[in-house]
């Protein structure tokens, strides 16, 4: 069943019903400032950070679900209604959604009155802007009365949890023509504020939320609303709202357009005040007359958009399946970049309070983004080492605002080092900057103990060989990829976090899946190693490398699959041996991503593991049999139950390994395959069950163990959306950037006659046309530029700046 429609042409998922299985949600904001809206206008917006620089308040785990956002009410005649249907949920006429490309609009109409609700976020502005079209399509004169509201939360959003007592007496405002000030605890150590203006003359305002709602009411049963009249309230601790009321009187088929800015400021410290305890409002004005009339805001929204566009034209598919093309050119590397944003902080699953960036996550988001802004890719790597210790461990996270390690998630991570080298290594082939190696990066976030990006590398890659098991496999610390197979925790105490309550130093459990990355990172750091005359250094990394090969057939494989780990007690996990999770997917994955076990037939046999063991129609779950109870020496993994999330759920996240390794074995037929079955717009006509956005990834599908086999959680914000674009753009589709070149390496079904990519790469445009003349997976034919043939597959950078025709034949 659908709820909707993709307008490929615009670029836009078009909702048609405000009762999606799931609020359906869109992201705005691609710099600093960032939102998150529903379908039905629900969300909230922050500043960088959206637990210390959260602008407006939003309710995790309320009924109904999807209540607080950005409002807007009309008062017509008695009957009050809202354009996105939430909160009042009266019926409308008409109803729909249009998430867009950093931008949403949502239309409502009743009553022969429409109203359509634009919100974006424009380039360089710290701030959303509303355009609100009210259009009478009656043919008799209306007189209706809009209110706006919102409800700040402008200070430590963690506080409206645990110490929301103080907030209550906190609460400061300030009003002054359209515009509403919210500058609670401004008055002492913060130098910001938000505000909430509108671009026409006001017939009256609310600041006070009891005020506004009534006592005992809710969103969906506002006082002021239901009566038609603000009450001109001011707050003064409690709870700080912003609300304009004004009257409109429109002639049949009339439309006015209002503007509403939501904003954020920062004042110097010596700025912060226009006179005695009245902020400076110069930076808000500014703000407010860029957006004063509708040419502002349509100059800002073609900016956007072409923003989008120059983002997105680095890769373009032409393909005779129209879903794949709207997942490669638009859906898919729209996601990565707002994962690149977010990481995991702040989503409709996540709450943004209570995690920052991932070491491990951001390395992989970049990944999927690279290609689109180097600049800021460079930018983030530095982020992310700077956070690293000097021993080559890192915190687990880091906060956005701050740049510092997050103690709260803890560090111990073993797996955590190598992603660093992942994803340097991705920024160099990329970009062909080299530089970034030689800047100087601090350890632990202190300026006065730093060493080379290149250093930090080389500590990563020797984290790795400084701790070793008994096997000789690295040593998995708190955890690996899977943060919940926690082998060395032993948590008995209810509520205590698996991944920061005290770790037993054993040195004995050890993880496959590092071994695996370990191999299959290994040779770019070796690469780097070279490209500095580092020969002997090159030399010694490659010794590690093939010794760490050779331990992982020895150790790490259980006669038809790669062991997943050893226990604290040196027991086997993810074996035949075992009575559950006898085998899992992600060594499967990264053991064949790393070629081990290739050339002596065992690799084919791990894959074909996993498709006799793991594959079900909704994707490949994460291990089998699921964990039936609670296993001390396995911790969380062991705490859901069967089906859901890492026990036996199908984790979308390490699917597109498989995909990867299914092409290492040429078999292109399997990898698309795969593919298809998790990627969303293959899912659109199951959205009854998928119930999560059809235009995005999620997280995790439950597996065929759970009650509601097929069902995702965890939209959006997932590594999935940067290892799917991987696994479709470089694997299958075969457009790599590699150290000295564009790699051509394709490994596509059989019965494809072929497809053609835009891709800009270093200052140059390649029109790649591929043809499958015989019927093949893999295997480049001929490769020819301009009509010039190519030895081998891959196309060296001239950096002329040029157009390049590529025509490539496989065979």
């Amino acid at each position: 069943m659908k709820f909707g429609h993709f307008d490929d042409a615009n670029k836009e998922y078009v909702i048609e019903t405000p009762k999606t299985p799931y609020p359906w949600i869109n992201y705005l904001g691609s710099e600093n400032f960032f939102g998150l809206v529903s379908n039905t206008g629900g969300g909230y917006c922050f500043y960088r950070d959206a637990r210390l620089r959260r602008l407006t308040r939003y309710r995790y785990n309320n009924i109904p679900l999807d209540n607080g956002g950005r409002y807007y009410y009309i008062h017509d005649q008695g009957d009050y209604w809202t354009p996105g249907w939430m909160p009042v949920k009266r019926d409308l006429d008409f109803y729909e959604c249009r998430h867009g490309l950093g931008y949403t609009s949502i239309t409502g109409e009743r009553n022969d009155l429409r109203v359509k609700q634009l919100q974006f976020v424009p380039l360089g502005v710290t701030g959303e802007v509303h355009q609100l079209t009210v259009s009478n399509v009656s043919d008799a004169p209306k007189d209706v009365k809009l209110f706006s509201f919102v409800e700040f939360c402008l200070w430590n959003a963690n506080d409206d949890m645990t110490n929301f007592q103080r907030n209550l007496s906190t609460g400061e405002v300030e009003i002054k023509g359209s515009v509403i000030y919210h500058k609670t605890e401004y008055r002492e150590r913060r130098d910001h504020y938000s505000f909430f203006s509108v671009n026409t003359e006001v017939d009256g305002f609310d600041t006070d939320r009891d005020s506004f709602l009534g006592a005992y009411n809710g969103l969906d049963t506002p006082a002021v609303v239901a009566e038609g009249k603000s009450a001109n309230s001011v707050a003064s601790g409690w709870s700080p709202i912003a609300s304009h009321g004004i009257n409109i009187s429109l002639q049949p088929g009339e439309e006015k357009t209002f503007v509403f800015v939501l904003g954020y400021i920062e004042n110097p410290e010596e700025e912060k005040w226009e006179s005695p305890g009245v902020i400076n409002k110069t930076r808000a004005q500014a703000m407010i007359d860029q957006f004063a009339t509708d040419e502002g805001v349509d100059k800002a929204m073609a900016e956007l958009a072409s923003y989008w566009d120059g983002l997105l034209s680095k890769y373009t598919l032409t393909a005779p399946d129209d879903k794949l093309n709207r997942m490669v050119n638009i859906w898919n590397p729209y996601q990565c970049m707002v994962t690149f944003n977010m990481s995991r902080s702040a989503s409709y699953f996540e709450s943004g309070i209570g995690r920052g960036m991932g070491f491990r996550d951001s390395n992989q988001d970049l990944l999927g983004f690279v290609h689109q802004i180097p600049e800021r890719a460079r930018e983030r790597i530095i982020d992310i080492a700077s956070t690293q210790f000097e021993d080559g461990s890192a915190y687990h996270q880091y906060q956005p605002l701050t740049k510092k390690g997050n103690n709260e998630v803890g560090s111990g991570f073993n797996d955590d080092p190598l992603w660093l080298i992942l994803g340097t290594a991705a920024y160099i082939k990329e970009s062909g900057d080299y530089s970034i190696l030689d800047e100087q990066v601090p350890f632990d976030s202190n300026p006065d103990n730093t060493a080379t990006l290149f250093e930090h590398l080389k500590r990563s890659f020797f984290h790795v060989i400084h701790n070793l098991g008994p096997h000789g496999l690295p040593l998995i610390g708190r955890a690996d990829w899977n943060d919940c197979l926690n082998l060395n925790c032993f948590s008995k105490e209810p509520g205590e976090s698996f991944q920061t309550t005290a770790n037993i130093e054993g040195r004995v459990a050890e993880s496959v899946f590092i071994a695996g990355l370990f191999v299959f990172v290994g040779p770019d750091y070796v690469e780097l190693c070279k490209r500095r005359g580092l020969h002997e250094e090159a030399e010694q990394a490659q010794a590690h490398i093939e010794s760490m090969r050779k331990t992982t057939l020895e150790h790490g494989f259980d006669g038809d699959w790669f062991l997943r780990a050893y226990d604290h007690y040196g027991n086997k996990i993810g074996s035949k041996e075992n009575d559950e999770g006898k085998i899992f997917i992600e060594p499967q994955g990264f053991c064949v991503m790393a070629g081990i076990g290739v050339e002596e037939g065992l690799a084919a046999k791990a894959l074909q593991s996993v498709e006799e063991h793991l594959e079900t129609d909704y994707g490949i779950i994460l291990q089998t049999p699921p964990y039936s109870k609670y296993y001390l020496n396995l911790g969380e993994i062991s705490s859901y139950p069967p089906g859901y999330k890492e026990n036996a759920g199908i984790f979308c996240h390490n699917n597109p390994w498989i995909m990867i390794a299914e092409t290492v074995l040429g078999n292109g037929d399997r990898a698309f395959e795969l593919y298809r079955k998790i990627a969303p717009a293959y899912l659109e006509e199951i959205s009854e069950i998928h119930r999560m956005e059809p235009y995005v990834y999620a997280q995790m599908i439950a597996g065929r163990d759970a009650v509601r086999h097929g069902e995702a959680k965890n939209s959006w914000l997932t590594g999935t959306a940067a290892w799917n674009y991987i696994a479709i753009t470089q694997s299958i589709l075969g457009i790599q950037a590699d150290f000295d070149g564009l790699r051509i390496d394709p490994c596509i079904p059989k019965d494809w006659n072929g497809f053609s990519i835009v891709r800009e790469f270093r200052g140059n445009t390649f029109n790649i046309a591929i043809s499958n003349p015989n019927g093949v997976s893999k295997g480049v034919a001929s490769l020819t530029v301009d009509g010039k043939a190519l030895e081998g597959n891959t196309i060296p950078v001239s950096g002329s700046g040029g157009t390049y025709q590529v025509e490539v034949v496989l065979g």
